[in-house]
C-alpha cells in the first residue's frame, strides 16, 4: 500500500515514516526545502530509512515558491500569527496532490499531540481539511522521550539533531487554538486574492 509522508529534518517525521514502513507501506517522502542544510539532512535520513522498507525518492518542494507568498499576504493583512497553520495546511494539500498522482492511499505525518502550535487538537482538526486522503499520525499518543528513543534505535536521531537554520517563517506568537470559522474566512480571502 502506498502513502505519502511529510518529512522534515527533525526528529519526529523520520520516526513516523519508520513505523509505517514497518507496517509494509511504500512511502514517498515530501520535503519542503527551506535551506540546503535541511535538504542535505533529509537525504541522509532517507538513506537510513530506506533500510527499513520501500522508500521512494523524496519529492522536494521549494517552500519559498510554494508557501512564502501566502505568508507574506498573511502578514500584510494582519494575520501573521496564522502562519504555522497555513504552513501545515499547505504541506498537507501538496502531499495530497502528490498522493493522487502516484496512487497513494494515505498521508503520513509526524504529528504528536500538543508538541507545537500546529499540533493542538483544535489546529489538527483545521489542517486536516487540506486532504481528502486519510491522514495517519503514528506518533499521536507518544511523548517526546518515546520518539527520541525510537529515533536513536533506528539511527536517525544523530542526523536530526545536527545544527541547522531555524524556520524563517515562524511568527512570534503563533495561533495555538485556532477557530475553524476564522481560518476559513482567512483562507477564502487568500483564494480571492490569488495567493492560495
Amino acid at each position: 500500500m502506498k502513502a505519502v509522508a511529510l518529512l522534515s529534518s527533525g526528529i519526529d517525521s523520520p520516526v513516523a515514516i519508520y513505523l509505517m514502513l514497518r507496517k509494509g507501506f511504500e512511502i514517498t517522502p515530501v520535503h519542503f526545502r527551506q535551506s540546503g542544510t535541511k535538504e542535505s539532512k533529509v537525504f541522509e535520513l532517507c538513506e537510513v530509512l530506506g533500510k527499513y522498507g520501500k522508500l521512494n525518492e523524496a519529492v522536494i518542494v521549494d517552500a519559498y515558491e510554494e508557501q512564502a507568498p501566502v505568508f507574506s499576504k498573511l502578514a500584510e493583512i494582519g494575520k501573521g500569527k496564522w502562519t504555522c497553520l497555513f504552513c501545515k495546511y499547505m504541506m498537507l494539500r501538496k502531499a495530497c496532490r502528490v498522493g493522487h498522482e502516484i496512487g497513494a492511499r494515505a498521508i503520513v505525518t509526524g504529528d504528536s499531540l500538543g508538541q507545537v502550535a500546529s499540533q493542538t487538537l483544535d489546529n489538527l482538526m483545521i489542517i486536516s481539511r487540506a486532504s481528502d486522503l486519510p491522514i495517519l499520525r503514528p506518533l499521536i499518543g507518544l511523548d517526546k522521550e518515546e520518539i527520541v528513543r525510537i529515533a536513536k534505535e533506528i539511527g536517525t536521531f544523530d542526523i536530526s539533531i545536527e545544527p541547522e537554520e531555524s524556520c524563517p517563517f515562524v511568527p512570534r506568537y503563533p495561533i495555538v487554538r485556532g477557530s475553524l470559522g476564522e481560518f476559513e474566512r482567512i483562507r477564502e480571502r487568500l483564494v480571492r486574492e490569488g495567493v492560495l
